[in-house]
């Protein structure tokens, strides 16, 4: 399976705008600069995001993109492939042409994979990447606040 820079930055990207707090469309400079994409990039593949109706633009000052969909509604399946990004395991893009213009002996292993590749990531929402995010988020903090109580002498050792 292959899967680039494209499909793994599209789907970052648009974790990183679901995660925004709702005050209003979201700008491709921040997304860059928080996940360290460049915003040229980020531009080609909003645009691509927009054209398959995954976000919405809002031009003028105070601009930028919004969720077009509910969290819920957008799979990472549907980033991937509104960028372009097949995610093929096959040598021959599924053309059956993969070993001296015939069919290889384990062409039928890597399309089954594919189908399962695409089932798995079909079935992952924002929602799902939003929520782990958040749960990460609480637990950094939660031993963070517990770090800040424990006297100096006593951090590297917690009862649980």
């Amino acid at each position: 399976m292959r899967l680039t820079t494209k499909g793994r930055f599209a789907v970052t990207a648009m974790l990183d705008l679901a995660m925004q707090p709702g005050n209003g469309p979201v700008t491709l400079a921040g997304i860059s600069r928080r996940q360290s994409i460049s915003l040229s990039y980020l531009e080609q593949l909003f645009g691509k995001l927009r054209r398959r109706m995954l976000v919405d633009s809002v031009r003028g000052p105070g601009g930028g993109y919004t969720l077009a969909r509910n969290l819920d509604a957008v799979s990472v399946a549907d980033i991937i492939t509104a960028v372009d990004e097949s995610v093929d395991a096959t040598q021959c893009g599924g053309k059956e042409n993969c070993h001296d213009e015939q069919k290889c002996i384990t062409h039928d292993l890597w399309v089954v994979l594919n189908r399962h590749i695409l089932d798995y990531l079909g079935g992952v929402t924002l929602r799902q990447l939003v929520d782990e995010q958040k749960a990460k988020q609480v637990g950094v903090a939660q031993v963070h606040d517990m770090r800040e109580t424990l006297p100096a002498r006593g951090r590297t050792t917690v009862a649980v």
